[in-house]
């Protein structure tokens, strides 16, 4: 039992980082753990999916805080930059959310706290966004297990 929620916090660990602006990768351990068959695939797209949307509540939260420090020198994002992807994101709209699993379009959610996204909105595309990607990870993995098999 303790193993399992030992495994289970790992999890929520992994996606809640992967979510942030830390390189991290997720999928490794939500596959090792769906292979090593520790409990329900339900529960371990539940456990990632709920760290991953609160990870990108830390991205929301840095861009909503963010304005303030773009004049200073270690700013990681030029002027330009950042106009661009206010602007990408204004033409897109929050809809653009939904893509917000994807590894290279998680600065979605960052933006979203620049443009001061509503919470609700953000909470909602996001968790949809981010139960999909975890949900669409654990069929394929059944589909070649069971194509192995």
């Amino acid at each position: 039992m303790i193993t399992i929620i030992a495994a289970l916090a790992a999890l929520f660990a992994a996606a809640f980082l992967a979510a942030t602006i830390i390189p991290f990768q997720s999928e490794v351990v939500f596959l090792a753990m769906q292979t090593a068959n520790l409990t329900t695939v339900v529960m371990l797209v539940a456990v990632a999916s709920v760290g991953n949307t609160l990870g990108a509540f830390v991205n929301y939260a840095i861009g909503a805080r963010i304005e303030h420090y773009r004049d200073r020198r270690w700013f990681p994002a030029r002027p330009a930059q950042l106009e661009r992807a206010q602007r990408w994101f204004a033409r897109y709209g929050v809809w653009s959310l939904l893509l917000s699993w994807a590894p290279l379009l998680g600065w979605f959610t960052l933006v979203a706290g620049i443009m001061r996204t509503p919470l609700w909105q953000f909470a909602v595309l996001v968790a949809i966004a981010k139960t999909a990607r975890y949900s669409l990870l654990a069929w394929l993995t059944l589909r070649a297990v069971d194509m192995v098999a």
